[in-house]
């Protein structure tokens, strides 16, 4: 019922917001030229209109819209995919789907192979002339071995009476299966099959373990049948599944062929044996021969009319099938785009973008789970609210020297075990956080800790590369100094310093944040010095004459000019983070963001990889929209000098 609002909601938002922007577009009055940035501002429809396109999009092609709205398409097409599997192996004996019967295919082949090795005997400087009369005569006795089975005056009658009653039964299928009341259902077989029905679930229903609690699978697709039309399909697959094991176990080898084939293989295998090491090349061409009279005996040749009965039997039901299935063909055609449900064995699948796109339905109620303390995702969740003393926060703040900076010792225990605490064992206790205040909500799990190293990572780098790069830019030393350091370093891709770092700084949070701190740092120190070194000369010199000093040329002029630098470089900055973080938590994590997709790629779980994309990107896109707000707050004098 979601899925159906909100595939609603989204074709009216996006009509309304269609119609509204073209009648904003007559009633407007736009006064800025071509090229005024003031042109690009608002549009709110917009983004509203891109969004909505991308969801219903998404919703499409990952089939969301078919579970929606028809819930039991994906069951129905499992049966009918069982059919179609049952009936693939018959059809392709015949120039149903194919261009020729398969008989003939593998006739037209083995001739082939045969002629082949006929030709390279006739011309091996290997063999001699007594060797390839007699590996020729092998051949030609193979080559007559297919006659004895197309021979329609040869074949047997108990085959034909087999062939027969398989017509028959495809035919008493495809008049049963036209009925209303196929298959004939008792009230105990229906009771089994609805339990059945109740203990697999839905489409796409997500499996979580009673005991851990954690996520255990997805079914893709249930494959008990769950309506008429559905188990009508399932029965009759049941059905041609029996007739296509009796066909292929069936062998039309007469008398003749058998008799011809034994004295064949015989013949070679006498040959063989009295063959000597230095004949190994006519004993392998010998081999080759045998191999191919071997697949003719176990391959389904028949005359070329044995079998027109059946074809016909086939092609009926076929047509039947196809009929009985009415506008779920047309659900398939429509919301099944790039794929369909397909049946292997007794089980179903998602063959298409519905196996790779996770649905939008299935990857929140997964993200939901997975932020939920209960479940979470290898026992940690996605986001979540701890309740934490202050003094644990305290504690992380304030460095423990400050206890060792206090004059006088720390407490020792008295000969009867006690310790009695003086005023820098107290201050100890203060500045390690062992003491209890009152408790306040923080956040905590996988989201969070990828946050708080980026956040870390990037405040680390810009507290010390911006004031180095308006430095570098300012000073001829500095420059000179630092320049080859920075520039020895930025261009190492990040991934290639990770495994250094963590294997010196661990696997924890300092390791990550280390290596964030590098990211951001060469790209906040190029980004200050460029905003430095590009300052205008002219302002400069206004600035003297008024009779500013250095400290307020810098504050008033050099550093607003190089905001715009900055900022850029912490909005590039960011990005590089998250791309590194990610890598980082690859190679080496228990917890974030990388870490759950590293373990949910090992196990194939789409959802939970396109839920940490998704994250990432949201991510991305709030530290974005922070910074826009920033830039626009503090040098909204940009792009109108």
């Amino acid at each position: 019922m979601l899925v159906q609002i909100i595939t609603i909601s989204i074709f009216i938002a996006i009509i309304g917001c269609i119609l509204y922007g073209r009648k904003l577009i007559q009633t407007e009055k736009v006064d800025a030229v071509f090229g005024n940035p003031e042109r690009a501002k608002g549009g709110t429809h917009w983004v509203v209109v891109g969004s909505a396109a991308i969801i219903l999009v998404w919703l499409y092609y990952s089939w969301d819209i078919a579970k929606g709205f028809y819930p039991k398409s994906a069951n129905e097409l499992c049966q009918v995919a069982k059919v179609n599997e049952s009936l693939m192996g018959l059809k392709y004996q015949f120039p149903i789907e194919e261009r020729e019967f398969k008989s003939t295919s593998i006739i037209k082949i083995e001739n082939k192979n045969l002629e082949k090795i006929s030709n390279e005997i006739k011309n091996s400087i290997e063999l001699n002339d007594q060797q390839k009369n007699i590996l020729i005569g092998f051949i030609n006795k193979t080559n007559l071995l297919i006659p004895l089975l197309t021979n329609q005056n040869l074949i047997e009658t108990n085959t034909k009476i087999k062939i027969s009653e398989m017509t028959e039964e495809i035919k008493l299928l495809s008049s049963n299966f036209g009925k209303k009341d196929y298959p004939f259902e008792s009230k105990e077989e229906k009771l089994v099959r609805q339990k059945e029905i109740k203990k697999q679930g839905g489409w796409g229903i997500t499996k979580i373990d009673a005991g851990t609690g954690t996520i255990e699978d997805t079914i893709e697709v249930p494959v008990v049948p769950e309506t008429r039309r559905g188990l009508k399909f399932h029965a009759a697959a049941k059905e041609l599944e029996i007739i296509s094991d009796k066909f292929f176990k069936l062998r039309n080898h007469n008398p003749q062929f058998k008799s011809s084939i034994k004295q064949l293989k015989d013949e070679i295998k006498n040959y063989r044996k009295n063959l000597n090491d230095s004949e190994e090349i006519a004993s392998d061409y010998a081999k080759n021969i045998v191999k191919i009279a071997r697949r003719i005996e176990f391959a389904s040749i028949y005359p070329p009319n044995a079998l027109d009965g059946m074809q016909n039997a086939i092609i009926e039901f076929d047509d039947l099938q196809k009929s009985e299935q009415g506008g779920l063909r047309l659900i398939d055609i429509l919301l099944f785009p790039a794929g369909t449900i397909v049946a292997s064995g007794p089980s179903c699948s998602e063959q298409g973008s519905g196996r790779w796109l996770p649905k939008p339905s299935d990857t929140l109620n997964k993200f939901i789970l997975m932020s939920k303390p209960s479940v979470g995702y290898k026992n940690i969740p996605l986001l979540w609210i701890d309740m934490m003393d202050v003094s644990q926060i305290i504690g992380f703040i304030l460095p423990d020297w400050i206890a060792d900076f206090l004059p006088g010792e720390y407490p020792v225990h008295t000969k009867d075990g006690v310790v009695k605490q003086n005023f820098k064992g107290q201050v100890l206790k203060v500045v390690t956080g062992d003491f209890k205040l009152f408790k306040i909500p923080v956040p905590y799990g996988h989201i969070w800790d990828s946050f708080l190293r980026v956040f870390l990572g990037l405040v680390f780098g810009i507290l010390i590369g911006v004031p180095l790069g308006l430095f570098m830019g300012l000073n001829r030393f500095a420059k000179g100094f630092f320049d080859p350091l920075i520039e020895l370093y930025r261009p190492v891709p990040p991934l290639a310093w990770a495994p250094l770092i963590i294997s010196v700084l661990g696997i924890d949070n300092t390791g990550k944040v280390f290596l964030l701190f590098m990211v951001s740092l060469s790209i906040m120190i190029i980004s200050a010095r460029a905003g430095a070194s590009g300052t205008q000369l002219s302002k400069i010199h206004a600035a003297h004459s008024l009779g500013a000093s250095k400290r307020q040329i810098l504050r008033y002029v050099i550093f607003p000019n190089s905001l715009p630098e900055i900022l850029t470089g912490i909005r590039v900055a960011v990005g590089m983070c998250w791309g590194t973080l990610v890598a980082a938590e690859f190679l080496a994590g228990t917890t974030g963001i990388g870490f759950v997709e590293n373990v949910a790629k090992k196990y194939f779980q789409y959802e939970v990889i396109w839920i940490t994309i998704f994250i990432m990107g949201m991510l991305g896109l709030l530290f974005d929209i922070t910074l826009r707000k920033i830039i626009d707050k503090t040098i909204p004098w940009r792009g109108k000098g």
